[in-house]
């Protein structure tokens, strides 16, 4: 039997500043655009919110306070940014698991088994469904649209980690390892060099009669 979700209970917090690590990584950033086009940056200076919030809590989410310092270290109207974090899907707007499982569920995944890597995140991560969370805060699971990684099929997003190949029994692998707290390397489980076919890679000088 599987344990029973539950929802993270969390309220937003009342202030937010950047740390030394994400004011590094800002100037970097900002340093991208030209003048007065500050502004160009607000998905990167999200994702340092997000990161910043995983390295201070646990959970990787951006709280309202965080998107206002994004607003207002580029020079923007708290709206606009507002606007950018709840169109795209990677922001998280409360707070999530330990581990986030993001499971691809278009055509390429779905042909390949994603349904078989979602079954597996549900029993071994014991999670009731999609934007859920375990009980024990371990683990939240999204159903993601196209990660690009359309050739090694099915594709298991964990956090920012493409795990590729995966079937049932290598994502219950998978999930137990992070469960110990083990960081497995990401790639294909199956051993593929990047997107090479199975068992390797051709080139012409393998074809029979060249």
């Amino acid at each position: 039997m599987t344990t029973p979700d539950t929802t993270i209970p969390f309220t937003q917090p009342d202030s937010f500043s950047f740390d030394a690590e994400s004011n590094a990584a800002i100037e970097t950033i900002v340093k991208r655009y030209p003048a007065g086009k500050q502004a160009s940056a607000v998905i990167p200076l999200l994702y340092v919110v997000q990161r910043q919030m995983k390295r201070q809590t646990g959970s990787a989410w951006v709280p309202n306070k965080g998107m206002d310092a994004v607003a207002e270290r580029l020079g923007m109207a708290p709206i606009r940014v507002y606007e950018v974090a709840t169109f795209y899907f990677m922001f998280n707007m409360k707070p999530i698991g330990k581990y986030h499982l993001q499971v691809c569920g278009t055509t390429p995944c779905w042909l390949r088994g994603s349904d078989e890597v979602t079954r597996a995140c549900k029993d071994a991560g014991h999670v009731a469904g999609f934007g859920q969370t375990s009980a024990d805060g371990m683990f939240t699971m999204t159903e993601v649209e196209c990660l690009g990684g359309c050739v090694n099929a099915p594709i298991l997003c964990v956090d920012d980690d493409y795990y590729e190949d995966m079937d049932y029994e290598s994502t219950v692998k998978l999930i137990e390892a992070l469960r110990r707290g083990e960081q497995p390397a990401p790639g294909s489980v199956i051993g593929r060099q990047t997107s090479a076919p199975v068992g390797g890679p051709l080139t012409l000088t393998d074809v029979p009669g060249e």
